[in-house]
Formats: structure tokens, C-alpha cells, sequence
């Protein structure tokens, strides 16, 4: 490949329309809050989603769970730790936070 590089103009032109796209990129979600704040829509999502994720993290832990020891004990001991924590502190973040990472533990020690 041959040929002039390309001008200094172009380069710069081409750095500020990334900057641009980038900031508006990184704002965009702060607008969009600032906005729908008091919207039933946003307080509807914020009821449901820590169920919506509590179950998509289920369904991932469970989806390759075979009957060999190592494959479902972690499943198993993770599922009653996040319940038990749920049920303790009625903390969702908490209960996700702790069922992930015993089941990470208990895989790496099985595995």
C-alpha cells in the first residue's frame, strides 16, 4: 500500500468526531435517567429485574448440569446459598453476589 498519509486536518477531523460519539455515547444514559425518573415504566423495571436476573442466573448455572458429582453439587450448594442469603437479607445484590461466587469457588475446588 502506497501512497501519501492522510493530512493533518483529516486526522483531527476524524479524532473529534470519535470524541464527540464517545462523550455522547457515555452521557446518553444519565439524560436518559434524569428524564424517565419518575416514570412507572422505570419503577415497574426496578421491581422486577432483580427477579428477572435471580432467574437468568439459574438458568445459566443449570443449563449444562449433568449427574456426575463435580457437575451438580456446586449448582445445588450455590442455589441453597443465594436462597438462604435471600431469604436472611432480602438483599437481592447481596444473594446474587454470594450465590455466584460460591458456586465459582465450589466449581474451581470440584474441578
Amino acid at each position: 500500500m502506497s501512497g501519501t498519509p492522510p493530512d493533518t486536518g483529516y486526522l483531527l477531523a476524524g479524532l473529534g468526531v470519535m470524541f464527540v460519539v464517545t462523550v455522547a455515547l457515555r452521557a446518553a444514559p444519565f439524560v436518559a435517567l434524569a428524564r424517565l425518573q419518575n416514570s412507572a415504566v422505570v419503577r415497574y423495571l426496578g421491581r422486577t429485574m432483580p427477579a428477572g436476573v435471580m432467574v437468568v442466573l439459574v438458568v445459566y448455572t443449570l443449563r449444562d448440569t449433568t449427574t456426575e458429582l463435580a457437575s451438580w453439587a456446586p449448582a445445588a450448594a450455590a442455589l441453597a446459598l443465594t436462597l438462604v442469603v435471600h431469604l436472611a437479607l432480602r438483599r437481592a445484590a447481596a444473594s446474587i453476589v454470594m450465590g455466584t461466587a460460591g458456586y465459582m469457588i465450589l466449581q474451581a475446588l470440584l474441578a
